[in-house]
C-alpha cells in the first residue's frame, strides 16, 4: 500500500480479519493489558461508494454497517478501531491491538501476527483475482461491410 503509514497499514488489516484471527492475535498477549473503554464498541452504518469499471465516476453502491472502538492503554495510548458488520469484542480487541501496536516493548510478536494476517489476506485477493480472471470473456465490435 503505497503512500500509507505503517499504522494505517495495520488498522486496514485489522479491519479486514476475522474475529477469530484477531482473537488469535490477542490470545499470543496472554491477559489483555489494562485499559480503559473510551467508545464502547457501537454499531452504525456508512455509505459505500463504488467507481464504474473500477476507474470512473463514483457512485453511491450502499451502505454497510460498521461497528466502532475506543480504548485508552495504562500507558496512555489510545487505540480505534473500526470493522464490518455488528462484532463489539473484535473491535476492542482490534483497538487494544491498535494501542500496543503504537509502543515498542510488546509490539514486536503482534507485528508478526500481522504481517501474517497481511500476506494470508493478500493471497486470499491474489485467488480471487484470479479466479476472476479466468471468467473474463473481452467483447469486441466487428463493423460490417467495410
Amino acid at each position: 500500500m503505497s503512500g500509507t503509514t505503517p499504522r494505517q497499514q495495520w488498522l486496514a488489516i485489522l479491519a479486514r480479519a476475522s474475529r477469530t484471527e484477531i482473537e488469535s492475535l490477542a490470545s499470543g498477549l496472554g491477559a489483555l493489558p489494562d485499559h480503559d473503554v473510551l467508545k464502547a464498541p457501537e454499531t452504525g452504518t456508512v455509505m459505500v461508494e463504488g467507481r464504474a469499471g473500477g476507474a470512473g465516476r463514483r457512485f453511491n453502491l450502499g451502505e454497510a454497517t460498521v461497528t466502532r472502538c475506543v480504548v485508552r492503554l495504562g500507558d496512555g495510548t489510545m487505540g480505534f478501531s473500526y470493522a464490518l458488520g455488528r462484532d463489539g469484542r473484535k473491535a476492542r480487541l482490534a483497538a487494544v491491538i491498535d494501542g500496543l501496536l503504537q509502543g515498542e516493548g510488546e509490539a514486536a510478536p503482534l507485528r508478526s501476527g500481522v504481517a501474517e494476517l497481511a500476506a494470508r489476506q493478500q493471497a486470499a485477493r491474489t485467488l480471487a483475482s484470479r479466479k476472476a480472471a479466468a471468467t473474463k470473456v473481452d467483447f469486441f465490435t466487428l463493423v460490417r461491410g467495410a
